[in-house]
């Protein structure tokens, strides 16, 4: 089950550097870091390691099924975010 990143997220990418997968995106070399609202997490690529709840300084970080009801459309957001990069 991956991770998902939500509003609580202030982009400071103490996530990034600890990820040891790069599934968590925009980083600070990639574009639109710097007008990034938050982080996301791809869920395709998240080996479920927790490094990155850890790192968080906000606490934005939650596992895919353990998202409090009000921020479970966080998860969708973060496969979205993935999704239009592909495409």
């Amino acid at each position: 089950m991956a991770y998902v990143i939500t509003a609580a997220c202030v982009a400071d990418y103490s996530c990034v550097e600890i990820c040891p997968v790069d599934c968590i995106s925009p980083g600070p070399d990639e574009p639109g870091f710097e007008d990034a609202e938050q982080m996301y997490i791809d869920p395709a690529r998240c080996i479920d390691c927790a490094a990155c709840v850890e790192a968080c300084p906000v606490l934005a970080i939650f596992e895919d099924g353990c998202l409090p009801a009000p921020m479970r459309h966080y998860a969708e957001i973060n496969r979205q975010y993935f999704a239009e990069r592909i495409a």
